[in-house]
């Protein structure tokens, strides 16, 4: 008598990853890694990957290593044009001050705009625009970065 064995998925699979500690979750264990091989990648601690995984949010620091590692950036361009300023700045792990540097902007000014005190005049609306356009184009002349983390395993063994 055979009793058919019915294996369930890990709940990993089972759901859409939401956060992007859910991501790295799913792509570590796709990947057959322990939270400790992604931590030493990644330069932080065993108890870090854990809590990223387990609590969602991942350092701001750390999120362009962690886009990296996945080979794939989950977390969703909007369409609102400050909106898109605070995506880059947290893709790219920049604080206030790094942003600024960046635009040739004052950190405080920055913070005013995206904590919604101030809105930028059309003439500043304007070369956020034209920043953000140039850094799409430089990222486009790098390659796209919507990849599967499966294709990543050659650049992290």
């Amino acid at each position: 008598m055979e009793i058919p064995l019915t294996i369930q998925p890990p709940e990993e699979f089972t759901r859409e990853p939401i956060t992007l500690g859910d991501h790295l979750r799913r792509c570590r264990i796709e990947l057959g890694l322990y939270q400790k091989d992604v931590a030493a990648k990644l330069g932080v601690t065993t108890p870090t990957v854990w809590n990223w995984e387990n609590r969602g949010s991942v350092d701001l620091r750390f999120t362009p290593r962690v886009i990296e590692f996945l080979g794939y950036n989950p977390i969703s361009q909007p369409k609102d044009l400050l909106e898109k300023l605070a995506w880059y700045k947290l893709i790219n792990g920049l604080t206030l001050e790094q942003l600024g540097v960046e635009m040739g902007r004052d950190p405080e000014q920055l913070a005013d705009w995206l904590s919604g005190r101030h809105e930028p005049c059309r003439r500043n609306r304007e070369k956020i625009e034209i920043f953000l356009a140039n850094c799409a184009e430089i990222v486009n002349r790098q390659g796209s970065a919507d990849k599967k983390c499966l294709s990543r395993i050659g650049a992290y063994n």
